[in-house]
């Protein structure tokens, strides 16, 4: 597996849509966490809802022999945090030394390995993998420059359980259909009366999958051989879509992503750093992001860390970097015609 650069690539889509320009509670980012989320079953069907308790990815893999395949999920675990004078004092803001702390929905990184398997032991028969990350509670003190205590955020993580479904089924000799389930199967307590943040704190976020093998290869969904094309017809995938990781022709890695990308993909070279809005162009939001006003901005890093670098990140690009934003040329080559004209 392609692990370094699969990681790159899922990093970026792990954070879409993490806090969307302006990058301000109060603007736009009402309704977040919109890619790839698994929510308690009980919610999904209680709620008769669009929202899904579980995700699906099937993808072929072609090869003889003893194929391993790798599985690992990775999804943000979210924190509700809350601000206030004191535990048992809640506030909607907290100033201190000119810094603002407001109420925030964090994300911590979660990573499963499901481990390695022999496919040919998988077809006919799946494995089940069981996960689970507890509940935690913590207390950040916040203190004023003179050391006393101004006040306090209050960070809370709820439980998560869920399981992996992987299993296989034979096509033809040399052709195997992997498919990889994963399900949210937390306890939502009183779900008919529980709001959605209640359901989001105890969801698998930007949930995607990773996929190695070795011993074998594996087959495009977009670009596969002709003798092939029927099999991947039948592939289903459910709120996942699954691309080829690496240079172009490697065929060992995949990433199942909620959000569709092309095989082989690749984050600009050119691009500063996140912005979690990869559907806006990174000149364009970060020239927006340089126009904000102080109090804009001062509210922005009110959020937390990420949105803190962000704008340090934006306002500390050389003219340079600014420049090569507006776009580049990867190389040049004949168009047909001129290629067809040039060979007359």
């Amino acid at each position: 597996m392609n692990r370094q650069l699969a990681d790159k690539i899922a990093k970026a889509t792990l954070y879409e849509g993490y806090i969307l320009y302006p990058y301000r509670p109060s603007v736009k980012n009402q309704q977040r966490w919109t890619f790839g989320g698994i929510y308690p079953q009980s919610w999904s069907e209680s709620k008769n809802s669009s929202d899904p308790c579980t995700m699906q990815t099937e993808v072929l893999v072609a090869g003889t022999g003893n194929i391993s395949l790798q599985v690992i999920i990775r999804f943000l675990h979210l924190v509700d945090r809350t601000v206030g004078k004191t535990e048992f004092q809640i506030v909607e803001s907290l100033e201190v030394d000119g810094t603002r702390y407001r109420p925030w929905q964090e994300a911590v990184e979660r990573e499963v390995d499901a481990g390695e398997f022999d496919v040919n032991d998988l077809v006919g028969k799946a494995a089940r993998v069981k996960f689970d990350f507890p509940a935690e509670r913590t207390i950040e003190p916040v203190k004023s420059a003179d050391g006393e205590l101004a006040g306090v955020l209050i960070r809370q993580r709820y439980a998560i359980e869920g399981v992996i479904e992987i299993c296989a089924v034979e096509k033809a000799d040399d052709l195997r259909k992997i498919s990889i389930k994963v399900l949210n199967r937390t306890n939502l307590d009183n779900p008919q009366s529980s709001s959605r943040d209640d359901a989001l704190m105890r969801s698998l976020v930007s949930m995607h999958v990773l996929l190695g093998v070795r011993e074998g290869e594996f087959v495009s969904p977009t670009d596969m051989p002709d003798k092939w094309r029927a099999w991947t017809a039948e592939c289903h995938n459910t709120g996942l879509w699954p691309v080829l990781i690496g240079t172009g022709g490697e065929h060992d890695t995949m990433l199942a992503s909620p959000i569709i990308l092309y095989d082989y993909p690749q984050l600009a070279p050119e691009s500063p750093g996140e912005l979690f809005d990869s559907t806006e162009i990174d000149e364009i939001l970060t020239l927006r992001i340089l126009t904000l006003t102080d109090d804009e901005k001062r509210e922005a890093a009110s959020i937390d860390p990420r949105a803190r670098d962000l704008l340090a990140r934006s306002e500390s690009l050389a003219r340079e970097q600014l420049i090569n934003l507006h776009g580049t040329i990867r190389g040049l080559r004949p168009a047909p015609m001129a290629q067809e004209q040039s060979n007359g």
